[in-house]
């Protein structure tokens, strides 16, 4: 029989890792292609033939997803492979509607196939949708780990956005590790929080050989998720993060929705700044899915430097990048900390923008007066810094869970809203880990 023509359909992340776990050395698929979409300046480059392994010496070539159709005739492709996250099911079926219509299959990979299996327990942190809490979340589990004597090593899902090669296994244990691996803001927003509590973090490209390092420090092995995507190793412990300022999306957003119905605990997230209906809206959903499943209860309360500077200032607010993109958050722990302290405008940044964030406004034109921190490389961040010093406002209030001042240039005050998890009620996530037999 001969080799299916496959394409994969991704964003520099799960995309990869299906390719590495079920593609890589299968004799049956041909992967002629990956498409890529969400992250910029991620197309026209070529996954790399160092990773890509023997079936593939020059490496596989990354398309922008508009040309999918073409390709598809182009490559003769005979089935595409659907790889990345945080999206409506409407926006999945649509695309499925388009290949099918081109002619050939359209797949979702699931658990088992893409699943690693670890040597060291491992406790997955995953969620319905990009933001909705799931590194606090993490950082509390591994709070509760240590406590206990263990020894802990995160591990996060992948954002390897520069030189795939040399991003293969990326450990991070300070800062300085930061600035070895030359990492994006999105990235370093990621890392940095698990640096200043002490904690290890990998992340990287192949998550076979990650793991394997990972275990070579660690008792126990947390899966740090990334958007709403499921875990790349088998847990043994899932905790879903449910975001009820967004009640609803849990039943229809991909893959999402999976990932509840693989909860052993469900975590309701925000429950100090959401609406009660919201709340109870998202724990029917819960019971109606996953009735199995705990559920803990969890405010995210806001941990301001300088309050002073946001009572009665015209302050700019700036939140995380992918939660106001892709995750369609209308807002975050900036907004509410100007809210709540009594800033006495919000200042829209869009007259003020230039080139790359000018862009990221016109693709996402929901995000509003907020300011994402994109920063998916050196330019982008120059961008953001030129707009953040353009905009005329008295101070910035910044969202994003790491310093921005030490990696931007200001030219006015600014204060950073620091965020952590707080159970709320009898069941807590040290009980549940202690349940599980793992402390």
């Amino acid at each position: 029989m001969s080799k299916k023509n496959v394409l994969i359909m991704g964003a520099a992340g799960r995309d990869f890792h299906n390719f590495n776990v079920f593609f890589r050395n299968n004799e049956d698929y041909n992967v002629v292609a990956f498409t890529a979409t969400q992250i910029p300046n991620i197309d026209g480059r070529v996954y790399p033939k160092e990773l890509a392994g023997k079936l593939y010496p020059n490496g596989i070539k990354i398309f922008d997803e508009k040309e999918l159709v073409n390709l598809i005739k182009e490559f003769k492709v005979d089935e595409v492979v659907f790889s990345y996250s945080d999206v409506t099911f409407n926006y999945v079926m649509t695309k499925a509607s388009i290949v099918n219509a081109a002619g050939v299959s359209f797949k979702l990979l699931g658990g088992e196939e893409t699943m690693i299996k670890s040597t060291k327990p491992v406790i997955a942190v995953i969620a319905v949708r990009t933001g909705s809490g799931k590194s606090q979340t993490s950082r509390r589990i591994v709070e509760v780990l240590r406590a206990a004597g263990k020894r802990v090593v995160s591990i996060r899902h992948p954002m390897p956005y520069g030189d795939l090669v040399k991003q293969k296994v990326q450990r991070y244990g300070s800062l300085e590790d930061l600035k070895k691996h030359e990492c994006t803001i999105e990235e370093i927003e990621e890392y940095e929080p698990h640096i200043a509590i002490g904690s290890i973090i990998y992340s990287g490209v192949d998550y076979e050989a990650i793991l394997r390092e990972a275990e070579k420090e660690a008792d126990v092995i947390v899966w740090d998720g990334g958007n709403n995507d499921l875990p790349f190793y088998k847990p043994d412990l899932t905790f879903t993060v449910v975001d009820p300022h967004r009640a609803g999306h849990e039943l229809t957003y991909y893959p999402g929705n999976t990932s509840l119905r693989l909860a052993d605990v469900a975590v309701i997230n925000k429950i100090d700044s959401a609406d009660p209906k919201n709340v109870r809206t998202v724990r029917e959903n819960i019971r109606q899915v996953v009735p199995n499943a705990q559920i803990i209860e969890a405010a995210s309360p806001l941990f301001v430097e300088f309050p002073e500077l946001i009572k009665g200032k015209r302050v700019l607010v700036v939140e995380d990048g992918p939660t106001l993109t892709h995750g369609g958050m209308e807002y975050g722990a900036g907004m509410i900390a100007a809210w709540n302290y009594g800033a006495s405008e919000i200042v829209d940044p869009r007259p003020y923008t230039v080139k790359s964030i000018t862009d990221t406004y016109k693709k996402y034109p929901k995000i509003g007066v907020l300011l994402p921190a994109m920063g998916y490389g050196d330019e982008q961040v120059k961008d953001l810094e030129e707009t953040i010093n353009r905009t005329d406002c008295d101070s910035v209030v910044i969202g994003t869970p790491i310093d921005l001042g030490r990696i931007l240039k200001l030219n006015k005050p600014s204060t950073r809203v620091k965020y952590e998890l707080q159970e709320i009620g009898a069941l807590t996530v040290e009980k549940i880990i202690k349940e599980k037999g793992i402390i």
